[in-house]
């Protein structure tokens, strides 16, 4: 297509009708044969008829596809190859692909282009002074995305605000996405808001979901680590019972308990969910095989509604603690795993695990941190689970007061002597204590 195109046809592919109504402008434009602009799918089918078989130039382009078995028969086919159909989609669908077809993916923004566009956005407003040594944080805390980085941009200039500035508005709890990356920093012609264009195919997923479990599946990966956790997730028995109790489906009314989820079950939601481009299950990256962009995963804890907010996250920690091994050390990509996993789960969920003692799968991860010997880390996690349990349970309460949330020695990476009692005791899989020996 270097030389150029006799016919160049745009469509907007979000709705069949949208491309019928295109072709069947585009088959009046040229004064096809037949085409009279009373029937347009005629004169649709018409143009494609045309399109088949000519000797000129053509290119056909599908923006934006949501369906692709409602668009299949409007699909151009040229047997003559003097044509191209160009089709952009956010959906992963092996549908869309075959004969002769080619997928072509496009990822994000890597680091050097991030920060290519960064410069060259505020240099080219004379705001070039608001780069600092934190842009590259930035791009990485946007996840390089070029729609969050647009808008972030046009924020930015409006309101002077230097990199640092906008990174700690945008990480504050309080503000939402719409709020850092508004609508009307929208400089680039997107013509969505952030939120809208990144849970853009929800509403599609939902559709074609019989089960009514990609809604509560999203919300739980949503609030586990973006990078990434272990499939085998999605075959522990707490998140299989959250899934069963929280289902968009209504059960019928004769059912006295939700019918029960299985493994089976759950995995096709998630190939949904990655069809759908709203997370991705590739079991080849294990142990953070189901991940999604932190941009997504933040979009879809703001919808979450406050009242499901609870058995959400006592759901997704009891399933990190059923999955974690008795013993990390012959699993330390797994333990790493998990660990991360806890973490984001605690930062996501701020007090809602502390509930009672705090839930166990908190001090499953500091003892997970010893066994792997990363005593620094250990000592900040300590020393933090101490604090939280001060701020949320008292002084008085027996877990503070007793010191058993003690921080480990980080200088040896042993327990010291303020951990002693802390040392030997451990909260058990069910909520129990266990003694052991403490370490000397």
């Amino acid at each position: 297509m270097q030389d150029g195109a006799d016919l160049v046809v745009w469509a907007a592919a979000t709705e069949t009708q949208q491309v019928i109504t295109q072709y069947a402008q585009a088959a009046a434009r040229i004064r096809l044969p037949g085409v009279t602009g009373q029937d347009p799918e005629a004169d649709a089918r018409t143009l494609l008829e045309w399109l088949a078989t000519t000797s000129r130039r053509w290119m056909v382009v599908l923006d934006d596809i949501h369906d692709s078995a409602a668009l299949s028969r409007w699909w151009s086919a040229s047997r003559t190859g003097t044509g191209w159909v160009l089709a952009t989609t956010r959906l992963k669908d092996a549908r869309l692909t075959g004969g002769g077809r080619t997928r072509v993916d496009i990822d994000v923004y890597t680091p050097q282009e991030a920060d290519t566009y960064l410069h060259a956005r505020l240099t080219s407003e004379n705001m070039s002074h608001l780069l600092d040594d934190q842009a590259a944080v930035l791009a990485d805390t946007l996840g390089h995305l070029p729609l969050a980085l647009s808008h972030a941009a046009a924020y930015m200039i409006n309101e002077e605000l230097d990199c640092t500035a906008y990174l700690n508005l945008f990480t504050r709890r309080q503000t939402r996405l719409d709020q850092a990356l508004p609508e009307t920093a929208d400089t680039e012609g997107y013509g969505r808001q952030i939120t809208a264009t990144l849970l853009l195919s929800l509403d599609a997923a939902q559709a074609v979901d019989p089960t009514g479990l990609a809604t509560p599946a999203l919300r739980m990966v949503a609030l586990l680590d973006s990078a990434g956790h272990p499939h085998a997730l999605w075959a522990t028995p707490p998140l299989l019972n959250y899934l069963a109790a929280h289902r968009t489906q209504p059960t019928p009314h004769k059912a006295l308990t939700p019918p029960e989820i299985s493994p089976d079950q759950a995995h096709p939601v998630l190939r949904l969910l990655d069809r759908y481009a709203l997370l991705t299950c590739d079991q080849h990256t294990e142990p953070r095989a189901v991940r999604m962009h932190a941009l997504t995963a933040r979009a879809v804890r703001e919808t979450i509604p406050e009242d499901q907010q609870a058995p959400l996250v006592a759901a997704a920690a009891d399933a990190l603690l059923e999955l974690w091994p008795e013993v990390d050390q012959p699993h330390p990509d797994l333990a790493a795993a998990l660990r991360a996993n806890t973490d984001a789960l605690a930062y996501h969920a701020q007090d809602l695990l502390w509930h009672s003692d705090g839930h166990p799968v908190l001090y499953r991860a500091g003892r997970s941190l010893l066994d792997a010997g990363l005593a620094a880390s250990a000592t900040a996690y300590w020393q933090t689970m101490t604090t939280d349990s001060e701020r949320l349970l008292g002084t008085d309460h027996p877990l503070t007061a007793r010191g058993n949330l003690a921080p480990p020695d980080g200088r040896r990476g042993v327990p010291g002597r303020r951990s002693s009692c802390w040392s030997r005791w451990w909260p058990t899989a069910s909520g129990c204590w266990a003694a052991s020996t403490p370490t000397r």
